[in-house]
């Protein structure tokens, strides 16, 4: 008998630099779109939602269209163009884009027309094409027109002096043939006609002209009715509705900025436009016109999408306001407050005995705003510093901000300014804080500050003490009933310290100052979840049951993927809970057929941000960085470590809820596409579990 101990089998070597094993950023990005259409033909979910998904999904396009695809044509106009992890050129990129595009776009308008139209109509919710109007509502239509819609409307006639007019980023146009002359003798053959935002793109008709019920008519169909009138004593021969998406990124160059405020509201105006990027068209529009479209929009057919409908349909959102319908919407909830944070309580006393951590929307988002409410009212608190990301124009927590600066306390707000679509709003509100005598800074030029953090200080009988919120999501009451994030309310000591450095470095100047519990980018996030990374692999090889959980809104990040190769070939258990774009490609023999990935779409939009090591020191931490480039490199962003056991515990089980196959979720397969799992009849979805779990 052999007693010779047989020697442990190193694993092969790697090719880490294979372009095969990545997924190409923006088609993923793509895929996570799809899953959100699909959403739209998902029966679980009531019609009311199911048509809110589809309206989404139009509006996740149009952001892609503008910043994605712009990106990719900029960066080849400028020669720029770099291959991507997967090894594509932005020109092939976009080719890609542009037949799975084309393919979605279809599906989508085919499921409007062929699905929810028809559903929403057995449920007296009708949209009323021009040959349905009946005599009576024929009358209304032509008086809303001549009240409402004729007077704000200016049609351009082309010729010489009248060129291709420069149309808005995303507007409704219409293109116009003419036949005639008009009253100066001009043979005119096209026209252009802008409707003009103010107006609503659906009409609701008053509930006496139509079948019990609601009834629409989309504002282009009265104007195709009526577009004649615009052009007396000519014969309007066709009038086409369509749209352009423009590049929408604003690029402000820092360098030689005296002032980021004043160079951003120069720039705001220019994104309206941009270069050109897409073209939607009516399906019906003669092909000669569209030809017309394109040479003077800059375009070519492959940027061209002829739609069976409506071009705008984002737009559609207004219905949900216009139809009370609660049978076929989510059925209302309250969140859920954890005992101690009641608005009754004082909440230093409650977060100075122990630690809370508030998983919204399931837990209310309150608790947050009346921290800072009665920081603000407190005699006690000294100083409040908080960054700002995304907040809305009305925001309560601005509002107790501006409350504690004019109460005479020492108001700090690292607002950003480049928070992107929301700049005019930050402009704004940076203007109000600064009236109310709050000190507002905008971060560091050239990094976006995205971290979300409040500190208080409070004068108490033995001295002065910190008080903490972090969290994965925005200080934002609306979204925080739309999106899963965490909140953590703390005293840790450790913590408190780090946040306060960390506001140091932010608003003064200074090298950098080592943090003993708190995580940040662009200095020791990455490098940090590197190491961790590291040591499951190293327990791994020690004999342990090493296990890997992250949950984010993205994983794009080279050396990121790359170390979760390298643990995966090495035999470590990593899971995946990735809701849009994930460039790793699990299942892969050899490589990464330890890595399971997942994706959770439903009533909630997922964004908290988890790591789980289940051998650190400190297993596992909530973030308000995704695993991307720009947040891993380019943004101050923050890693902060749940500490209490309960807590941690508490978050296991609620990732093993997202984790469970049989809950809902999506599975990513070796191809790159995926694959939903079947919600199982004794295991719901694990949003409707946490709701059931967690809110009042």
């Amino acid at each position: 008998m052999n007693d010779m101990s047989t020697p442990a089998v190193e694993p092969a070597p790697l090719d880490l630099d294979n372009s095969s094993h990545y997924i190409n950023r923006e088609l993923s990005h793509l895929e996570f779109n799809r899953r959100v259409l699909a959403q739209a033909t998902d029966t679980r979910h009531p019609l009311m939602e199911r048509l809110k998904f589809l309206l989404i999904f139009s509006s996740n396009l149009d952001e892609f269209f503008e910043i994605r695809v712009a990106g990719l044509v900029q960066s080849i106009k400028f020669e720029r163009e770099t291959a991507g992890l997967d090894g594509a050129h932005p020109e092939e990129t976009l080719r890609t884009i542009s037949e799975m595009c084309h393919e979605i776009v279809n599906e989508q308008y085919s499921i409007l027309n062929k699905i929810l139209i028809p559903e929403l109509e057995a449920e007296n919710i009708r949209f009323l094409r021009r040959n349905q109007w009946t005599e009576k509502q024929n009358a209304w239509i032509q008086h809303y027109i001549e009240t409402e819609v004729l007077p704000i409307l200016s049609p351009i006639g082309l010729d010489p002096a009248h060129p291709f007019p420069r149309l808005v980023n995303k507007s409704l146009n219409f293109i116009l043939e003419l036949e005639g002359n008009d009253a100066f003798g001009r043979d005119l053959n096209h026209a252009i006609l802008p409707a003009p935002r103010s107006l609503p793109r659906v009409i609701k008709l008053p509930d006496d002209l139509g079948e019990p019920g609601h009834n629409f008519v989309f504002l282009s169909s009265m104007i195709h009715a009526h577009a004649d009138r615009l052009f007396p004593g000519m014969e309007v021969k066709g009038c086409y509705q369509f749209r352009i998406t423009r590049n929408a990124d604003l690029d402000v160059d820092v360098e030689g900025i005296a002032d980021l405020a004043r160079a951003l509201r120069g720039e705001l105006h220019s994104r309206r436009f941009g270069t050109a990027v897409r073209i939607e068209v009516a399906e019906n529009c003669p092909e000669e016109l569209v030809q017309f479209l394109l040479a003077n929009v800059g375009l070519n057919e492959s940027d061209l999408y002829r739609v069976d409908g409506p071009v705008n349909l984002k737009r559609l959102m207004d219905v949900q306001n216009l139809v009370v319908r609660p049978d076929l919407c989510y059925t209302p909830f309250s969140p859920g407050i954890p005992k101690g944070l009641n608005r009754k309580n004082n909440l230093f006393d409650a977060i100075a005995r122990k630690d809370y951590l508030l998983m919204h929307p399931f837990e209310s988002f309150a608790p947050v705003v009346q921290f800072l409410r009665q920081a603000a009212k407190d005699p006690h608190v000294l100083a409040i510093k908080q960054t700002l990301y995304r907040t809305g124009s009305q925001s309560a927590i601005v509002d107790a901000l501006i409350d504690a600066a004019r109460n005479g306390k020492e108001v700090t707000a690292v607002v950003e300014l480049r928070a992107r679509f929301d700049e005019e709003e930050n402009l704004e509100l940076a203007s109000r804080l600064q009236e109310a005598g709050a000190v507002v800074v905008y971060g560091v030029v050239g990094y976006k500050t995205h971290c979300k953090m409040i500190l208080i200080v409070r004068r108490e009988q033995d001295g002065l003490k910190r008080y903490v919120h972090l969290g994965t999501g925005n200080y934002h009451s609306g979204n925080a009933r739309l999106y899963t994030d965490y909140s953590l309310l703390t005293s840790e000591t450790d913590i408190c310290e780090d946040v306060h450095l960390l506001f140091q470095q932010l608003t003064g100047m200074g090298q950098n100052e080592r943090t003993s519990k708190l995580l940040y980018a662009p200095f020791t996030l990455k490098r940090q979840i590197l190491k961790l990374i590291e040591g499951e692999v190293k327990a791994h090889r020690e004999g342990k049951d090493a296990y890997i959980i992250l949950k984010c809104n993205g994983l794009t990040e080279e050396k990121v993927i790359q170390a979760l190769y390298k643990a995966s070939h090495e035999g470590v258990k990593i899971d995946l809970i990735i809701r849009g774009m994930c460039c790793i490609r699990p299942g892969v023999p050899g490589l990464s057929e330890n890595i399971r990935v997942f994706s959770v779409l439903g009533r909630f939009l997922e964004h908290t941000r988890v790591y789980y090591f289940a051998n650190a020191e400190m297993p596992m931490w909530c973030s308000s960085a995704d695993l991307m480039e720009r947040n891993l490199n380019r943004r101050v962003e923050v890693g902060f470590p749940i500490v209490s056991r309960s807590l941690i515990k508490r978050m296991n089980t609620e990732l093993e809820l997202y984790l469970d196959e049989r809950a809902g979720s999506w599975q990513l397969q070796t191809d790159g596409t995926y694959k939903a799992a079947t919600e199982s009849e004794d295991m719901p979805a694990a949003q409707a579990i946490l709701l059931q779990n967690l809110a009042g």
